[in-house]
């Protein structure tokens, strides 16, 4: 609950250096069901005799338990500040009956799906420039997965739905344009890793201005930073023709993907921003980053947490479920792992980490920057776990990877926590084997081959295998890590995994979704997040395990 104050009141100060209210921002943050509007009341501060005295004994506890990085993270709670806003404008009486999306991703492409499916008497046309993209968007296998993504694209396509790479004509003949371009971190300058490259947002204002006739509305959902919506209306105006006006609005995506069907047809709330409004549109602008934001630290601390479990022996399990039933905090977002990953959760707070020390708060920028480097943490440390159970060698062991994408139900492998491990079981001399369901095995290789995670792509190549099935892949292995909490990884057949692995045959489990005790009776060697477990030796004179 501290932690909840530390957050808002962290953002307070943001609000007050960029015009927005703490208050609209806390409202509209306290909208998605996953985070809950309890405890999101900024003030001068929290107080009391139990929150400073709990979280300084964690602090305490986490120092002589020699976890220096979770001591960090919970001693950023001691500072505070600032977030978000929201307000609605309507698009007045304009009658709309040709929208173009601008960015075939993974928000206009499902966006676009759903709102053809919606709104039937409206003709739908998402463009981009990669004609390989727009080949699969027309083709019977989509660029991306997601589930229910498949039947409503059948539905709509080639009736109201339909995808292009000639921008030009469906910017011309659009009364609505949604700007959904990508906005990655800037990968050289001033803010490198950190600050959004606004590139592509820029690139497809310049691209409206220039062939846009008649009325436009121009609707950002990218994620984008402050007055990002203020540029684009820049360069709108300052390339202005005779007879084509313009009005901007802002309407925040807050799809999560896995769910992004379910999530625009049943949203927790929509929010639309508009000029009419400077200050609500400076909140908007941050709307997407604050929910993003507390969610990545909702699971930081419940990772943070994770640590402390398993240099005392408690479950973290239990622990979260006990923090859960405090109605002011809620069970969402409180399932320890790996490690968070996607396209936004750094991205965003990273963002917002630069936004904080470009505006001289420091102890905010702090606050935020321990989200990230927990998270980071989280993941070296289960590294680190596989490589120390493993008699401290990799080298030249098989080891299965299970899962690549981020999270289960999409095939989207950004700041996967996967890359990460498998970067250092590979830095290590293992060779991986990896198995995933819906990523493209092209998609694998290029990650693990990227400048970023190898400066020797052709040794990576020869270190990993990627497999078609599970069983292929775990065959002869030493290890399985679980990375990704895929479904049909609970129900594997795992008696006849181990009968075929090298022996002693571990499994770490970094998504806490295995039925642990039936995998220690078959003779694994468990290891998961937060937890100790028993670790059975098969003693093959005797033919059964025993416990150590």
């Amino acid at each position: 609950m501290a932690q909840r104050i530390s957050s808002i009141n962290s953002l307070s100060a943001v609000c007050e250096a960029t015009g927005a209210d703490v208050t609209e921002v806390a409202k509209a943050v306290g909208l998605d069901s996953r985070i809950g509007a309890k405890f999101l009341q900024a003030s001068v501060g929290f107080g009391g005799s139990c929150f400073q005295k709990d979280i300084l004994n964690l602090v305490y506890i986490c120092e002589c338990l020699n976890l220096p990085e979770v001591a960090a993270y919970w001693q950023q709670n001691i500072f505070e500040f600032d977030y978000l806003v929201l307000n609605f404008t309507s698009i007045a009486k304009m009658v709309i009956k040709r929208i173009c999306c601008i960015g075939a991703g993974y928000v206009g492409g499902p966006t676009c799906s759903v709102m053809a499916l919606k709104c039937p008497d409206i003709i739908i046309t998402v463009v981009d420039k990669s004609k390989e993209r727009i080949m699969q968007w027309n083709s019977e296998k989509l660029p991306i997965y997601e589930p229910g993504l498949d039947d409503v694209v059948k539905t709509c396509r080639g009736r109201n739905l339909f995808f292009s790479t000639d921008i030009e004509t469906a910017i011309i003949e659009a009364d609505l344009i949604f700007i959904s371009v990508n906005t990655p971190a800037k990968s050289f300058g001033i803010g490198k890793g950190r600050a959004a490259d606004l590139k592509y947002v820029e690139g497809a204002a310049r691209m409206i201005a220039k062939v846009a006739t008649g009325d436009k509305v121009v609707v950002e959902k990218s994620t984008v930073p402050v007055r990002a919506a203020e540029s684009i209306l820049k360069i709108l105006r300052a390339n202005n023709k005779p007879g084509v006006s313009y009005q901007i609005l802002s309407n925040p995506e807050f799809l999560a993907e896995g769910t992004a069907i379910d999530d625009l047809i049943n949203a927790d709330r929509v929010l639309i921003g508009g000029e009419d409004t400077p200050e609500g549109q400076a909140a908007i602008e941050k709307l997407c980053w604050a929910a993003n934001a507390f969610l990545a630290q909702r699971i930081s601390s419940i990772n943070s947490l994770s640590a402390v479990c398993e240099a005392t022996g408690a479950d973290v399990t239990e622990v979260a479920k006990a923090v859960g039933l405090d109605s002011r905090i809620g069970a969402k977002f409180l399932q320890a792992s790996v490690g968070f990953g996607g396209s936004c959760f750094q991205k965003d707070i990273l963002n917002l980490v630069y936004i904080c020390e470009c505006l001289n708060l420091p102890e905010v920028a702090a606050y935020w920057q321990q989200v990230i480097d927990m998270n980071e943490y989280q993941k070296s440390r289960f590294s680190g776990k596989v490589i120390e159970a493993l008699f401290n060698t990799v080298t030249d062991k098989r080891i299965a990877l299970l899962g690549f994408a981020f999270k289960k139900n999409t095939g989207d492998t950004r700041e996967s926590p996967a890359i990460h491990v498998s970067k250092t079981l590979l830095d290590e001399g293992a060779k991986l084997h990896i198995y995933d369901p819906k990523v493209d095995h092209k998609q694998i290789m290029y990650d693990l081959t990227h400048a970023c995670v190898t400066d020797d792509p052709e040794k990576v190549k020869n270190s990993v295998s990627i497999h078609d099935d599970p069983y292929s892949a775990t065959s002869g292995t030493h290890a399985i890590v679980l990375c990704t909490e895929w479904d049909e990884f609970v129900s594997l057949d795992y008696e006849k995994i181990y009968d075929g692995m090298m022996k002693p045959a571990y499994i770490f489990d970094g998504r806490k979704i295995l039925d642990h005790s039936q995998l220690l009776k078959i003779g694994f060697h468990v290891e998961t997040i937060g937890k100790r477990l028993c670790r059975p030796l098969v003693n093959r004179i005797w033919g059964s395990p025993y416990q150590i």
